[in-house]
Parts: structure tokens; sequence; C-alpha cells
């Protein structure tokens, strides 16, 4: 079933989006060569105390840690350890809180200093997919709209879209109804429905450089990598669909030229 949050509501989920960028944006700006991923780990855990939130991954379906961090070819849910940062890394960074019952959800990719121009391409390509995604979140447009607006873009620049994993509907429970995959597929039967007022979504475009193929590690059962190794990238954000404009709840919402030195994306 598709919830329709009321306005009691939306109000919980924008602090709840607005307190997970913030702690990511917090994260992000701690990537440097030499940190582990489990340091990533320890800080969002810490920021999550300071504000009040309980960490939205740890211990669902029994992920041991706080944030995913996934490296270079792990497409998403890299579980944080002792691996140390590279110059030349990419890193995935996802997380999300439980605010007052509520959930956000949100997740970006950082460069480790320098990287190969592929790469930076492939980092802008998934972000840019992700803007033309939550565009087409508009009331009386189909979830299909977002997946098309996603994938058509990706596929332009010459990149591939994960297909194994998919956006969620978002609310009270980190994933509800519907699914928002990053792909239309003339054999794809699933639910299309209408996007209506007060519908949140949570949209993630992961997208890889090479084959669209990826698997899941069988020592940890959780990691999910690309096949052929080649890099992926994933960014997300929450967004409320309105009766105007869409409205991304996981930003920072600091006046103009204000933002504190938070990554915002």
């Amino acid at each position: 079933m598709i919830t329709r949050k009321s306005s009691f509501e939306i109000k919980r989920m924008r602090e709840a989006g607005e307190i997970t960028a913030r702690i990511l944006s917090r994260v992000a700006q701690a990537i440097k060569p030499g940190i582990t991923t489990q340091e990533l780990d320890d800080l969002a855990e810490a920021a999550a105390r300071e504000f009040g939130v309980k960490p939205a991954f740890k211990g669902y379906q029994g992920f041991p840690a706080s944030i995913c961090v996934s490296v270079n070819d792990q497409v998403v849910h890299g579980i944080p350890g002792p691996r140390r940062l590279e110059p030349g890394d990419i890193v995935g960074l996802d997380f999300g809180v439980v605010y007052q019952g509520y959930y956000g959800d949100a997740a970006l990719t950082v460069a480790v200093g320098e990287i190969a121009p592929v790469h930076r391409k492939l980092l802008t390509v998934t972000q840019e997919s992700l803007w033309k995604g939550l565009a087409q979140a508009r009331a009386g447009n189909r979830v299909s709209d977002i997946s098309r607006a996603i994938q058509e873009y990706v596929e332009k620049n010459g990149f591939s879209v994960v297909r194994d994993f998919v956006g969620h509907g978002i609310g009270q429970a980190m994933h509800e109804e519907p699914q928002v995959p990053n792909f239309v597929d003339p054999a794809w039967t699933g639910f299309d429905p209408v996007l209506k007022p007060g519908m949140t979504l949570a949209i993630e475009p992961m997208v890889n450089a090479g084959a669209v193929e990826v698997k899941i590690d069988r020592k940890d059962r959780w990691t999910v990598r690309t096949v052929d190794g080649s890099y992926s990238a994933h960014f997300e954000h929450t967004v409320l669909v309105t009766e105007g404009e869409p409205e991304v709840l996981t930003k920072v919402t600091t006046p103009a030229g204000e933002t504190g030195g938070l990554i915002q994306w």
C-alpha cells in the first residue's frame, strides 16, 4: 500500500531528511587518503548520537554498521572495516536515520584525491541522472517517468544502470511501496502508479562504468560488486511529491552561501 503523508508527517520527514543530509555531508567531508572505512562508520554513529537520532541501517536485517561504505567496484551495501582509502578510489556513502518514527535516506559518491577521468565522468553522470529523475517526481507523472529519465541519461553517456536494486517509498518504514526502478524495460510488469501529492520516495540511481551485472559477496553476504570489476557510483535523495515542484527532503537547508563547510549534492 502506498501512503500519502499528512502535513504532520511531512514536517517530521523534513527534519529526518535534513539530519540525514548533515551527517552524511560531515562523513563525506572527512574522506581523505589513509582514513579507514571503519573510521567513517564511527563518525556517522557519533554524529547520530549528537543529533539524537537512530542510524537506520544498523541492525536492519542484520546489517552490522551505521553507514554503508562502498569502494570502487562495490556498488552498494559495503560493510565498513579496516580498509584504508587510497588516492584514486571512489567511495559510495549510503546513510539513513530514524527521527521520531520517520526515516530519512540519502547517498553520494566521493572521490579520494585525483581520480581517473572516466571515474570523474561516472560520478558526474550519476549525480546528474539523480536530478533528472527527481525532476520527474511530480504529481500526475508515473514512477516510470522517473525511471526513464534516469536510464536514458545514463545510457546516453555510455554507462549502465544496475537492475538488481532499485529505489523505494519511504516514511515510517525505510522501505515502503512503490518500488522506484532506475530503468524501464519492455519486460517490466511491475506496479507503475501515478504520483500524487504527499508521496515520499527515495530515488537512488546506481550506475556502473562497465557492464550492468552485479553479484553479492559470498563472504559477508552484503556487499554488492560489479561482476566485471568496473567502478560504480551511487547517489540518492528522499523527495516529496507536491502540488508543484518536487521537494528534496535530504538537503542542508542553510541560508545561501552559509553551508558551514558541508558538502551539498
